[in-house]
């Protein structure tokens, strides 16, 4: 792994990318489609997921956890938590179900997550975060950067709820540098993982969310503009780890004072 660190720019970093319009026609849309989308096929989620091994899987999930800091005991909040494949891996370092609360906009994920976790879950949205300050040591968001609407006021929260020296960290994938690579990973996304998805599930609504899935890659702002985002809200100690030049683990720390 190498890690990528740039200069703090006063510009506002706000939307993870453009409208795109061939799922929905403007930002008023943007959130009920991607809630949507993941009510509909949650059931889904964790099949195609395996298959496509595009998740990085549970060991890269929890070594990233653990290289970020995450320690047996700690409060964690994982945010967009899905069907829980991130807060899975929390809960086996933290080592107690009750210390991981899992936040996710989507109803039908949250249901998935509960089949398998008991641990505490809220419906809501990473814009609002309806808890207190200062409540969680650690903050993780797996592979979700891209549905959010603003990046500085979705970060402004995680700096709020966390404590003091408390640690975000935001598993993402990103787009490669070289074209390329880029295409390469573009016929797999869009092209193979869609085909088997077809064929395993025989669910379009499963195919379309795939599909997303690449565009939103695709359009996605570039990693010193999530470092920047980070770093605009407050944020210190930014840093990106990445792997394969596709896996990205953006960290940061809350100030001590």
């Amino acid at each position: 792994m190498n890690n990528d660190t740039q200069t703090k720019s006063r510009d506002s970093v706000k939307a993870p990318h453009p409208i795109l319009k061939d799922y929905y026609a403007d930002e008023s849309s943007r959130k009920q489609f991607v809630r949507g989308i993941f009510d509909r096929t949650a059931q889904n989620y964790d099949r195609v997921e395996r298959m496509m091994a595009f998740g990085s899987g549970s060991w890269h999930r929890r070594q990233c956890l653990l290289k970020a800091g995450l320690k047996p005991g700690m409060d964690v909040l994982d945010v967009a938590m899905g069907t829980g494949l991130v807060a899975r891996e929390a809960i086996n370092i933290v080592g107690d179900a009750r210390k991981v609360v899992g936040l996710d906009p989507s109803a039908g994920m949250l249901a998935e997550a509960r089949k398998l976790l008991n641990l505490p879950t809220i419906q809501a949205m990473g814009e609002q975060l309806p808890l207190p300050a200062n409540q969680f040591d650690f903050l993780s968001m797996g592979y979700a950067l891209r549905h959010l609407s603003n990046l500085e006021l979705v970060f402004s929260e995680y700096l709020r709820v966390l404590k003091p020296g408390g640690t975000v960290c935001i598993l993402e994938i990103t787009r490669p540098k070289y074209k390329l690579t880029t295409q390469l990973l573009k016929v797999y996304m869009k092209g193979i993982v869609p085909l088997l998805t077809r064929l395993t599930t025989r669910h379009g609504e499963t195919v379309l969310l795939f599909e997303y899935y690449w565009d939103t890659i695709e359009a996605c702002v570039p990693p010193e503009k999530v470092l920047q985002a980070l770093r605009n809200v407050g944020f210190e100690d930014v840093n990106r780890r990445t792997e394969l030049s596709i896996f990205s683990a953006y960290t940061g720390r809350k100030p001590r004072a």
